[in-house]
């Protein structure tokens, strides 16, 4: 990827993100659009959406909660959410294809994916419909959704055989590369390179994170436990065939209330990948990704910025021969496990 020159944002008023209004309108979740109501009756057998309400919080969408009424007069929900322009657009696409593909794997795992598409009273905001889940406050049991999430990496093989996705996924409002690649150090490399990119135009240029990430390259909230089944969901979903270790990147920062203890539940039921001794080596390098994606989202915050620092000078300190020496004494073939 070719870089450039960029400065940093001066956007962040130091205003926390969850304080901040959404970019799409609260107008939008006051009315269900036509392209809505025809989506519903076509999709769900006659299912007629009659009213919708603000529903949850979303740092960069609008999301409510629709009634609706089927044929026989039953009631039935469903949650909507919105985003506006084109990258809202994709961001609504990647998250149906990666909640559809979840679902057809581990269908208790996640809210039934029903669409995607555009509003018909203004072309520029874009929705994703599911089921309606009424989750409870708190964590994942510690016990059951670890056990799902290794459900999930044996069931989910890739169509292809090969790591990546069909469509581009987003998490928050940065995509991610979904080329289809034949080594996961490929798939890999090509998404934390964009992550860099993204934390770059979002903060700035930095000399020492400049010369750490030449060094290193010669990444809770969305899962909940359903209130009527007792079964752990996830939910706002950016699917991508992967080694299944990265999934445990966002339980590692110490920020994280989904932390290292359900690794360790984890681990009960899927063995660490080989080379065994190198699993915290790799958990840190894929929770630099994820930190890294952190800092991008926050142009002008620059806590997360000094997160990636950390996390850049542990992986050197931790590793400090070069790729070619390392190579010269591997014995073991290349991360290959293509798992969602």
């Amino acid at each position: 990827m070719e870089k450039s020159v960029v400065q940093a944002s001066t956007d962040w008023d130091g205003t926390p993100h969850w304080e901040k209004e959404p970019e799409v309108a609260q107008k939008y979740i006051t009315y269900i659009d036509p392209a809505v109501q025809s989506m519903a009756k076509e999709l769900l057998s006659g299912v007629a959406a009659q009213r919708i309400t603000p529903h949850g919080v979303s740092f960069w969408t609008r999301t409510g909660r629709i009634v609706a009424v089927q044929e026989g007069g039953s009631r039935v929900f469903f949650f909507l959410k919105l985003s506006i322009g084109d990258d809202g657009k994709g961001m609504m696409h990647g998250e149906y294809e990666s909640m559809k593909a979840l679902h057809e794997t581990l269908p208790d795992l996640v809210p039934q994916p029903i669409a995607w598409g555009t509003y018909e009273t203004d072309p520029d905001i874009h929705f994703f419909i599911c089921t309606f889940c009424d989750m409870k406050e708190g964590l994942c049991s510690l016990d059951e959704f670890p056990k799902l999430v290794v459900a999930l990496h044996e069931k989910g093989v890739s169509p292809t055989g090969k790591l990546g996705f069909p469509v581009t996924t987003y998490q928050g409002l940065l995509p991610q590369d979904p080329t289809w690649c034949d080594t996961w150090e490929e798939c890999f490399s090509r998404n934390i390179d964009i992550y860099f990119e993204h934390e770059l135009r979002a903060q700035g240029p930095d000399e020492e994170i400049a010369e750490l990430r030449d060094t290193i390259m010669t990444r809770e909230g969305n899962a909940g436990t359903d209130r009527a089944t007792n079964v752990p969901k996830i939910f706002d979903a950016c699917s991508w065939y992967a080694h299944n270790e990265f999934e445990m990147a966002p339980w590692s920062p110490a920020r994280q209330k989904m932390d290292k203890t359900y690794v360790d539940a984890y681990l009960k039921h899927f063995p660490k990948a080989e080379p065994e001794e190198d699993f915290d080596g790799r958990n840190a390098l894929y929770a630099l990704r994820f930190n890294l994606c952190s800092s991008g989202l926050y142009p002008g915050n620059l806590n997360y910025r000094n997160v990636v620092r950390m996390d850049m000078r542990e992986l050197v300190d931790r590793y400090p021969e070069s790729f070619e020496e390392w190579q010269k004494r591997q014995t073991i073939p290349s991360l290959t496990r293509a798992k969602m």
